[in-house]
């Protein structure tokens, strides 16, 4: 399998990982900006993944699976080293539960419906989520207080909106899911094959 360009950007994600999380072991603001800047780079490499892929039809197979891999291991690596970091305050470990949970039930969702030959596509709640999850973390890598404004508070109110979010659209998510199974089962042929049919991811 040829590797696209997006799939590389993507692979480089997936890599910043393990650095971000080294950086996450050690404590004071120079650690807390190198944390910051690998993860803002890392997420900057979402948009131009996609943007190649959109404007210059890169789309494959193998980027469909690593592109929401790559998110789901960014944020889930970000928000347990936050729970589990040496300097204080944490992020409470029961959110991190909660969404890293949510990103679990989402994935087991998502298979559930490509063995019904479901087409699964991003929309706009889902888009909001990861922004905001996105900024959220951001700030709290950061952490310290700079330029009289406190990071890691400011971090911690766009988190429980980002959870609220999430929570929102993995149950709208599943009830859209669930009737369009519905739906399927109904119109399947006598020869026992599906039609396709499209399910919203949010």
């Amino acid at each position: 399998m040829t590797l696209t360009v997006p799939n590389i950007v993507t692979l480089f994600r997936i890599g910043l990982v393990p650095v971000l999380m080294v950086l996450l072991l050690f404590t004071g603001p120079t650690a807390a900006w190198l944390a910051a800047g690998a993860f803002l780079v890392a997420t900057l490499s979402d948009y131009l993944d996609g943007y190649i892929a959109r404007n210059y039809g890169s789309y494959s197979v193998l980027g469909a699976f690593l592109d929401p891999l790559a998110d789901k291991l960014l944020v889930s690596a970000a928000l347990i080293m936050l729970a589990g970091i040496a300097r204080s305050p944490r992020v409470p470990a029961w959110i991190v539960a909660v969404i890293v949970g949510r990103e679990i039930m989402v994935t087991g969702l998502r298979a559930v419906a490509a063995s019904e030959g479901l087409v699964v596509s991003a929309e706009e709640m889902g888009k909001y989520k990861m922004t905001l999850q996105a900024i959220a973390l951001e700030a709290l890598l950061v952490h310290y207080t700079h330029w009289h404004i406190d990071f890691f508070g400011a971090g911690m109110f766009l988190l429980w909106i980002s959870m609220a979010v999430s929570i929102w659209s993995a149950g709208e998510y599943y009830l859209k899911l669930m009737w369009v199974l519905r739906e399927d089962v109904h119109t399947r042929s006598p020869s026992g094959q599906q039609s396709g049919r499209a399910a919203q991811s949010r």
